[in-house]
C-alpha cells in the first residue's frame, strides 16, 4: 500500500491468556461453514485493533534476530522443506480430492494489489466510492522501493506466481486484474470479483509504504462492519482463521519477521478498507514487507524471496481450504 494508507504503530499489548496451537485451529476449521477474501485501497482513518495473535508452537515472533530471519529465508525450516514443492506442509487432499490436488474444486481469488496503469489515471482512481462505512478512493497507485520498484509490479508477480501453485494444487484461480485494464479495478469491483465467483477464499497482496526504519510483513483481517452495503458478520471468523495460517506459512517460507512499526504479532484486523468490508466470503490482506524500508526491498527485489512468498501464502491456503468443512460460502 501507498504510505499515506498506513496506519501509526499499535503498541504492543499482552496477553495472559494461553494462545491456542495451530492444530487447534485446524480442528476448529472443520466446523467453518463459510470462506472467501479480496481487494484493499484508501486511508485507514478507522482503523480497527489490532487482532489477538496466537502463534506456532516454535515460531519466531518479532524477536526474531536478523541472523535467525536470514538464515529462515536462505534454507526455510525442516517441516516447510520436508513437503513436497507446491504443497502445504500441514494440509493434506480433502474428502473426494484426487491424490496430490487438495485444492481440486475450489476457487480462490487473488487480489493484486493497484495497478501498473493507475498513475496515468489520477482522476479515474480518486473518484469516490461507497465502503459500506464511509467512502474511499477507488484505488490508489501504491508505493515503490528507492530504485523505484513498484508495489504494483510486485503484487503482480507474487500474484502470478501463487496462481502458478494453487492451480498446480488443483485449485480455479481468479485474478481481479493482471495489468490489462486502464486503471483499477476500484475497491468495490474487487470484492464483488470474489463474490460473483462464490470463491472459496481470497486474498489481496500488497507491500507497504511504511517508515523507512520500520520492516517486516503483516496480514490485515477484517473488522465487524455492518453499515449500508458492508456486513462481514459471516466472514470475519474464517477469515481470522485464514489470516493466522497466512501470517504463519508466510514467515516460514521465506524468514520474513512480523512488522516492526504497525500490527501486533504480524496481525492486524482493520475496518476502513473497502476490499475487506464489501467482501462476502471470508478475505485477507497481506502487506507482504515494507518497500520503503532497505533490506525489505532489497528482498522484495528478489525472484527467489517472491518465489518463497508465493509458496507461503500457497501453503497457508491448502492449510485452511484442507481441513476447512466443504460448505457453500455465504454467498451462495
Amino acid at each position: 500500500m501507498n504510505l499515506r494508507t498506513t496506519r501509526p504503530a499499535q503498541p504492543t499489548r499482552h496477553r495472559a491468556a494461553a494462545r491456542p496451537a495451530r492444530g487447534a485451529l485446524l480442528a476448529a476449521l472443520g466446523l467453518t461453514t463459510a470462506l472467501a477474501l479480496t481487494g484493499c485501497g484508501g486511508s485507514s482513518a478507522a482503523a480497527g485493533a489490532a487482532a489477538p495473535a496466537p502463534t506456532r508452537p516454535g515460531s519466531a515472533g518479532p524477536s526474531a534476530s536478523p541472523s535467525s530471519a536470514a538464515a529462515s529465508s536462505a534454507s526455510p525450516s525442516a517441516a516447510a522443506s520436508s513437503a513436497p514443492p507446491g504443497s502445504a506442509s500441514p494440509g493434506s487432499a480433502g474428502p473426494g480430492s484426487p491424490a496430490g490436488k487438495p485444492l481440486a474444486g475450489r476457487t480462490i481469488v487473488l487480489d493484486p494489489g493497484h495497478n501498473p496503469n493507475n498513475v496515468n489515471h489520477p482522476t479515474e482512481i480518486n473518484q469516490q466510492v461507497d465502503v459500506g462505512n464511509g467512502h474511499k478512493e477507488c484505488d490508489t497507485t501504491g508505493t515503490s522501493t528507492d530504485a523505484g520498484y513498484t508495489e504494483a509490479d510486485f503484487t503482480l508477480d507474487v500474484s502470478h506466481r501463487l496462481r502458478d501453485l494453487l492451480q498446480g494444487l488443483g485449485a480455479t484461480v481468479i485474478l481481479t486484474q493482471d495489468g490489462d485494464r486502464p486503471y483499477g479495478p476500484c475497491v468495490t469491483e474487487r470484492a464483488a470479483i470474489g463474490n460473483d465467483a462464490h470463491a472459496d477464499a481470497a486474498i489481496s497482496v500488497h507491500g507497504d509504504g511504511g517508515p523507512a526504519s520500520g520492516s517486516g510483513f503483516h496480514v490485515i483481517m477484517p473488522a465487524k462492519v455492518v453499515a449500508g452495503q458492508a456486513d462481514t458478520t459471516a466472514i470475519t471468523e474464517p477469515s481470522h482463521q485464514l489470516g493466522l495460517l497466512v501470517r504463519d506459512d508466510f514467515q516460514r517460507a521465506t524468514g520474513e519477521q512480523f512488522a516492526d512499526y504497525i500490527a501486533d504479532q504480524g496481525l492486524d484486523t482493520r475496518d476502513d478498507l473497502g476490499g475487506l468490508n464489501l467482501s462476502k466470503v471470508p478475505k485477507v490482506f497481506i502487506e507482504c514487507g515494507n518497500m520503503r524500508n532497505a533490506g525489505d526491498a532489497q528482498r522484495m527485489t528478489d525472484p527467489q524471496w517472491r518465489q518463497q512468498a508465493a509458496q507461503g501464502i500457497a501453503d497457508g491456503f491448502t492449510a485452511f481450504l484442507s481441513h476447512a468443512e466443504a460448505t457453500p460460502s455465504p454467498t451462495g
